[in-house]
């Protein structure tokens, strides 16, 4: 009597398969408790929810600008570098009505804008 010879690999190719999702899963799961905790921990996500706020900011040079930061009851002009950033001046935070909203110059090129479109469809 000839009797098949069964692999013991393919007496349960379920073993493996559930080793295998297992695995992923386990991978899938460390990428995402990384992704959160980094999230969670990545200094620059402070100003968004603290007491650090950027009001503004201007390119000035290729890798300098002048940036507009509002601590508190305080508002501080940094000039920032590729390799420092340094205190220009310091200024009391103004009321809200003399807060910046939008710069003046886009509200004119907004209205030179939408003149032009006038003129170009009546034309």
């Amino acid at each position: 009597m000839a009797a098949a010879a069964v692999p013991a690999d393919s007496a349960l190719p379920a073993t493996g398969l559930l080793q295998v999702l297992v695995a992923l899963g386990l991978v899938l799961a460390a990428i995402a408790a990384f992704a959160w905790m980094l999230r969670r921990l990545t200094p620059g996500a402070i100003g968004t929810h603290g007491w650090l706020r950027v009001v503004g900011g201007a390119m000035v040079g290729p890798k300098e600008r002048v940036v507009l930061v509002e601590i508190g009851d305080t508002w501080l002009v940094l000039g920032v570098a590729a390799s420092s950033v340094n205190l220009l001046h310091t200024l009391p935070k103004p009321p809200v009505s003399e807060a910046p909203t939008a710069e003046p110059g886009a509200a004119r090129f907004s209205n030179a804008l939408l003149q032009a479109l006038a003129r170009r469809r009546k034309g």
